[in-house]
């Protein structure tokens, strides 16, 4: 009988410290994963003005930029605030059609920090030339990247894009997007003929004055990667204020004008002989285009659509 208690009282101490290893294990393996999944919700994001530590997948985000209205739209996600410059008729009808509701923060010069606050957001996305500035501000609010925008090229906004996928924690989403635009950028390049030697200007057109998009513009870069050749190779700025005498020495071959308003200083000049005899304007190439798509956004959306819109205009209405 002793012996038989013995053996009781063995086994239940077998059990007893499997029991406890078992437990000591499981716990081991929750910090473990603890650990583990603290360290992939917390990001260093690096951009134009340093680092930012980002925390898991932003939520609520504000977009300074349409450029990163755009991106986000493209990664499917609706910011919670932008600087639509106090006019939501300036968001364009694909990026509408893909976020939801939001709150305006204002203009993109000189953003509300004191609604952006009150949205509470956990990412803010600025441009580098226009808030610089207020990085300081911004970052007090909350995890702000500074990103080129207004002053990037083409090849500009698709690394803002990809910074932009990374502060989302959505860098595999952000691969399958790019991988369609740049199928969707072939098939458009492929519309264009190998012997296309026609110049373009893209330009923004007011009463203030005539300015040119040079081949390092937004607009200039992107038609120049499809083969389309702007007619400014060079120049001091990006975006030129050109008079019409500069007009007619560079003498595109094809103008798409972003409009400002109904009266623009080429209202004036159609009744000037020296405008008359620009290629463009005598082959009746010269083309009305949208300004918030051509000029404004400046994202992957947009890129695609201001293409469509040139190889439709170059090729299909012929």
């Amino acid at each position: 009988m002793k012996k038989y208690t013995s053996y009781i009282a063995l086994l239940f101490l077998v059990l007893l410290l499997a029991a406890c290893g078992s437990e000591d294990e499981g716990e081991q393996q929750e910090s473990s994963s603890g650990e583990d999944s603290g360290e992939q919700e917390t990001r260093v994001v690096e951009h134009e003005m340093g680092e930012a530590k980002i925390s898991g997948q932003p939520e609520k985000v504000v977009a300074l930029e349409f450029s990163f209205v755009d991106n986000l739209a493209s990664l499917g996600v609706s910011p919670v605030g932008i600087a639509d410059d106090n006019d939501e008729e300036r968001i364009i009808e694909p990026i509408r059609e893909k976020i939801e509701d939001y709150t305006s923060v204002g203009t993109r010069k000189q953003p509300s920090l004191e609604v952006i606050s009150s949205l509470e957001p956990d990412l803010i996305i600025a441009d580098m030339q226009r808030h610089k500035d207020i990085y300081d501000q911004l970052s007090d609010i909350a995890p702000t990247i500074i990103l080129p925008s207004l002053a990037a090229d083409y090849d500009g906004i698709i690394d803002s894009f990809q910074t932009v996928s990374t502060a989302m924690g959505m860098e595999d989403k952000g691969e399958e997007v790019l991988a369609d635009h740049k199928e969707k950028m072939e098939e458009l390049r492929s519309q264009v003929p190998e012997d296309e030697n026609r110049s373009v200007l893209p330009a923004v057109v007011a009463d203030s004055g005539y300015f040119a998009h040079n081949m390092e513009s937004y607009t200039g870069s992107l038609l120049e990667s499809i083969g389309l050749k702007n007619a400014i190779q060079s120049g001091d700025d990006r975006y030129n204020k050109i008079n019409l005498e500069q007009l007619v020495e560079f003498d595109p071959d094809v103008m798409f004008h972003m409009s400002s308003g109904d009266q623009t200083v080429v209202t004036e000049w159609e009744n000037n002989d020296l405008y008359q005899d620009i290629s463009a304007v005598e082959n009746g190439e010269v083309h009305e285009v949208d300004r918030n798509m051509w000029s404004r956004f400046r994202g992957l959306i947009s890129s695609e659509k201001i293409l469509e819109d040139a190889v439709q205009y170059l090729y299909e209405r012929q």
